[in-house]
């Protein structure tokens, strides 16, 4: 007897994202951000749009019900940091492309994607390390949860899998974490032009 495992949603998200993700990981990796402390604003730039783009995902009172750390979540006050850390002025940016009121299931592929960037910064974290940058000066976002990183992740797509969503909405996750990843994409024209 053969026995079939359905996927998650998040495992079922990540595969259909996968070719897109991976594209962008080479993408930032190519411009070597932590070559130099020059080259890293320029990527620290880039994710300071991105996460200044995504921070109304944590005001969406709809989001908040479903996930009630969400609050602890946000990343955009230490990006900010990061940056001031760096004697670089905040950017001035255009409207954001989401709001706190995007639908849930839209919004939820947004999320998907952020909460994710965390498991990659592990890494990114380390290399800034190199550059005499931590969780104290420069380098605030990219740090771990105090409950670790993969608990933290755990967390999230536990509540992310368990929510009950119809055909169309799913589209929707899919279609929101696609957005995402094309924002970071289009931040990083910016910074790189």
């Amino acid at each position: 007897m053969t026995t079939v495992v359905e996927k998650t949603r998040t495992q079922d998200l990540k595969a259909r994202t996968h070719e897109t993700h991976d594209a962008l990981d080479q993408r930032i990796m190519a411009n070597q951000p932590f070559a130099t402390r020059e080259n890293y604003v320029r990527f620290l730039l880039a994710q300071y749009r991105f996460l200044r783009d995504a921070d109304a995902l944590y005001d969406n009172p709809e989001l908040a019900r479903l996930f009630p750390d969400l609050a602890e979540r946000r990343r955009y006050d230490s990006i900010a940091a990061d940056l001031r850390d760096l004697d670089r002025p905040l950017p001035e940016l255009r409207e954001a492309p989401i709001s706190s009121t995007l639908d849930v299931a839209s919004a939820m592929g947004w999320l998907y994607v952020v909460e994710g960037s965390k498991l990659g910064a592990a890494i990114l974290y380390k290399l800034a390390g190199k550059l005499g940058l931590d969780e104290h000066c420069g380098a605030r976002h990219l740090a771990g949860h105090p409950d670790g990183r993969a608990r933290h992740w755990r967390a999230f797509t536990a509540a992310l899998d368990g929510l009950q969503l119809d055909e169309a909405a799913e589209q929707r996750v899919t279609a929101g974490a696609v957005a995402a990843f094309a924002c970071m994409n289009s931040h990083l024209d910016q910074v790189y032009a």
